[in-house]
């Protein structure tokens, strides 16, 4: 079977844990060949197994073109190039197709959301602004196909007058209509670049045509070109989604965006996620938070298949199978330092844990990160660390010592990721937002008890193995720890349970094993589309090679053929 894997800034590009996934699931699945289209891949790929290359890639610039390097095509030059020769590109009649297609795309975006069913004096439901969308978006891709040049079309004139008139027609969005000019024309901006995959030269027969199954690692703009795939070739599309990437883009909001263009954005946004889960075969989330958004968003429930995904156990396997190891008295807590895991109310709880145990004490451990604020919210950490917690001395003459320790990973106290979680009894999880929580399921294959703040997908991935307590609660999260810390024969068992249910659910194997069955059931539901003589056994049903009168009427009646 041929994959076509589609990722965005990751795999074979880059590391993460996006990229990780990708690299096993390439590594493991060895009967398959894995075509790689790389959305924003720069630098040297990494090396790839024999049944994995990468078919096409587009730069963080906008060029693409296959692994093999060959002068840009005219279409990327007139997509990707300049606007103004992108522009003249486009004839009176061309003109007219991107005006009228943008023109759905706009409305889509800017009308209220249908309601779910017609009130009793309703002739008929009002239209669904996500059809009008889907509409306009596949009309721009055709376009796309057919004559380049669209990126600059979307930050032309006519655009951005024929967004303005969808912002202040009846029934559009309240804060769509009070949208000025400067907003129209970031939101411009912003609509090229994630349309830009529409203008990409990979929805060819030797490209994307070429492919069994459209995989998606993400949702989003990463899955624009199955969509695509599917609209032009019919493909199956099978999104993957370890981060909902609109419950992300919710999440990010920038100081400079006004109202109506958040508003905009987040039309956007939800737009292609909705059309993505209504044109999927099949939606993969990695837990039930994940598939809650998907629901919401109005994917169905008969399409949706929870995949957790798979981690390493292998190198925790020494840890775990010592649960009793490490300092009775420590705390633990691994992962990147940012606002979102709320290490200040970490570090208020662990002062009320010293004053009522005060031999206890508390690791932190950072994971390295490109993140240019979290030097920033680590330095406001340790000074407020320093000021809850004076260093103490055993008398006069000695030098005094913090109970909070911070350090890096990889460095001399915490070398890997299984010397950090043997070195405590207990792993904390403060967080106050959350996705799959990483961090909780190598303490799990630790044998490590936890305690964890509820968020994100943490409840499922604990399922009653360790104590679970509210955000943003210093004394609930003290309580909890200092439950544990005063039994050992508790931590102990919870760490095994904790164990036993990471090894049977969060595995390398595990999710392999259930990727393997979707692809193959995939395939069998989806129409024939190979050609004869490309070597894929049945491929044509097996009475049409046999001779004989009776395979002849049979092949006829499938197909409504007289018989001869």
């Amino acid at each position: 079977m041929r994959i076509g894997l589609l990722t965005e800034g990751g795999y074979p590009y880059a590391t993460g844990e996006t990229g990780l996934w990708c690299e096993r699931l390439v590594h493991g699945l060895g009967q398959h060949q894995f075509d790689l289209y790389t959305l924003a891949g720069t630098g040297t790929p990494r090396p790839l197994p024999p049944n994995a290359r990468v078919a096409r890639t587009a730069g963080r610039d906008g060029l693409n073109g296959p692994d093999t390097g060959p002068a840009r095509t005219l279409l990327e030059r007139t997509a990707f190039g300049d606007h103004r020769t992108a522009r003249r590109a486009y004839g009176r009649r061309d003109r007219r197709r991107f005006t009228e297609a943008f023109h759905r795309l706009a409305v889509g975006l800017c009308a209220e959301d249908a309601p779910t069913s017609a009130g009793p004096n309703t002739a008929s439901p009002a239209p669904d602004p996500t059809d009008a969308f889907a509409e306009g978006l596949y009309a721009l891709a055709e376009l796309a196909r057919e004559r380049g040049g669209l990126p600059g079309a979307l930050r032309s004139d006519d655009a951005v007058r024929t967004l303005e008139a969808a912002c202040r027609a009846a029934g559009a969005r309240r804060g769509a209509a009070d949208a000025g000019l400067p907003d129209h024309l970031a939101f411009a901006d912003h609509l090229e670049r994630t349309l830009r995959p529409l203008s990409l030269d990979w929805y060819e027969e030797e490209a994307l045509g070429a492919a069994d199954l459209c995989h998606a690692a993400a949702g989003g703009t990463t899955a624009l070109p199955g969509l695509l795939a599917k609209r032009f070739f019919g493909t199956p599309l099978l999104v993957t989604e370890y981060g909902v990437q609109l419950r992300s883009h919710y999440l990010s909001t920038a100081a400079d965006r006004s109202t109506p263009l958040r508003t905009l954005l987040a039309a956007l946004h939800g737009r292609l996620a909705a059309e993505t889960y209504r044109q999927a075969a099949l939606l993969t989330p990695g837990n039930a938070h994940a598939r809650r958004w998907q629901e919401k968003c109005g994917a169905d429930r008969a399409r949706i298949r929870t995949v957790h995904p798979g981690m390493a156990a292998d190198r925790f396997a020494e840890v775990g199978e010592d649960e009793e190891s490490g300092d009775p008295a420590t705390l633990i807590w691994v992962g990147r330092v940012e606002p979102a895991k709320d290490l200040i109310a970490l570090l208020h709880a662990f002062a009320e844990i010293r004053a009522r145990q005060p031999d206890t004490r508390l690791r932190i451990v950072a994971v390295p990160t490109a993140d240019p604020g979290a030097g920033a919210y680590l330095a406001h950490c340790k000074g407020l660390a320093a000021q809850l917690f004076p260093d103490e001395a055993a008398g006069a003459h000695a030098v005094g010592e913090n109970p909070v320790c911070f350090e890096e990973l990889g460095g001399p106290e915490a070398p890997t990721l299984e010397d950090a979680y043997a070195s405590g009894a207990v792993v904390v999880l403060s967080s106050i937002v959350e996705g799959f929580p990483a961090s909780l399921v190598e303490a799990m294959f630790c044998a490590r008890a936890t305690v964890s703040t509820d968020v994100g997908a943490v409840v499922e991935i604990i399922g009653g193995t360790g104590l679970v307590v509210p955000p943003r609660n210093p004394r609930a999260l003290a309580d909890a720890c200092l439950a544990l810390l005063r039994d050992p024969e508790r931590r102990y068992r919870l760490g095994a349970a904790a164990r036993a249910r990471a090894l049977e659910l969060f595995t390398v194997e595990q999710n392999l094993a259930a990727f393997r069955g979707i692809y193959l059931e995939l395939l069998s539901h989806a129409p024939v589309r190979h050609r004869p003589g490309d070597g894929v056994p049945f491929a044509h049903p097996a009475e049409s090679h046999v001779p004989g009168s009776w395979a002849h009427k049979a092949v006829s009646a499938g197909t409504g053929a007289p018989d001869a």
